[in-house]
């Protein structure tokens, strides 16, 4: 019986089960992604321009785009399992997108830790930018090299090393993401009574404290889906796990689309309007800043024996 390589339609010498997947990708599951991903690519554009959010606009209507178009990939499969083009689409697209989705959920840190005060932090706000967004590009080049030399098919090996090694770095910043976060808020609880005083209606709001959980949600579905992938890569090609579309579409498809609900739903933007709310020494704070980072978000001006000589107001 021929290979994958060797097939380019189904026939009897080249039935379903000898490509890659063993399966058909199904066509109404892939129509509806496709249709998920791109309502919620024209959503984070839209949001983004109203609210200023350029890089949170990026990672998440960047990673929303490329996961459409990756179930588009999909769609392709569906008349032909052996489909090149599709094949190639849909394994080098549909590995790195999360990763843009984690972007977004690292870019909330910074503007937390401002909410809350800086002088807890063991880091400058900004530096959690800078260390993440690092780690996710190094996250992405490695997933991405990976699924090129997959798709390519020329070597299968090294590709699916690649894609492991890159998704298993990427587990590895979710948690690191996590210990962090979990580091400075326990070090602010700890200091609850010497927070920002001009966040605190802020802090007190349903508003803020829905944008929390939907940060919560979105980090647990990136996270279960980078550990399903991994699991998926480690057992190499024509594995039972990569040949169960059930799984997928459980595991990867609907974790990332409640990541990206979450997200869109109670964006940052739309949560973080009420810092016009807040006046600093008289004058009203603008919420359209040069970033969705809120640069002129009010700050607390830390005391001097709780201050930090690595705290930033950037």
């Amino acid at each position: 019986m021929p290979g994958a390589l060797d097939c380019l339609q189904v026939s009897i010498e080249c039935p379903v089960s000898a490509s890659i997947y063993g399966y058909v990708p199904s066509l109404a599951g892939s129509a509806i992604f496709v249709a998920l991903f791109a309502v919620f690519a024209i959503a984070h554009v839209v949001q983004g321009i109203r609210y200023r959010t350029w890089s949170f606009m990026a990672a998440m209507a960047g990673g929303t785009a490329i996961e459409c178009i990756g179930y588009g990939g999909r769609l392709m499969m569906n008349p032909n399992p052996f489909s090149d083009v599709g094949f190639k689409l849909q394994i080098i697209l549909l590995t790195i997108a999360p990763a843009f989705l984690a972007a977004g959920i690292y870019l909330t840190l910074r503007q937390l830790v401002e909410v809350f005060g800086a002088s807890f932090s063991r880091l400058p706000p900004i530096w959690y930018t800078y260390l993440f967004i690092g780690c996710d590009l190094v996250s992405i080049g490695l997933q991405g090299a990976g699924g090129g030399l997959a798709a390519s098919q020329g070597n299968s090996t090294t590709g699916n090393t690649l894609m492991l090694l890159g998704l298993s770095f990427q587990v590895f910043t979710l948690i690191v993401f996590a210990m962090l976060s979990f580091d400075y808020f326990w070090s602010a609880y700890k200091h609850r009574a010497e927070l920002n005083p001009q966040t605190v209606d802020l802090r007190r709001s349903t508003s803020f404290k829905l944008f929390i959980g939907a940060i919560g949600v979105a980090y647990v579905t990136i996270l279960i889906r980078c550990c399903y992938r991994v699991a998926e890569m480690a057992g190499g090609w024509r594995n039972p796990i990569m040949q169960n579309e059930g799984e997928f579409i459980a595991l990867d498809s609907v974790m990332c689309v409640l990541a990206v609900l979450a997200l869109t739903l109670f964006h940052m933007g739309r949560f973080f309007r009420s810092v016009t709310k807040f006046d600093v020494e008289g004058a009203k704070v603008s919420a359209t800043s040069s970033e969705g980072d809120f640069s002129t978000y009010p700050h607390s001006e830390p005391k001097a024996a709780h201050s930090s000589p690595m705290a930033s107001r950037y």
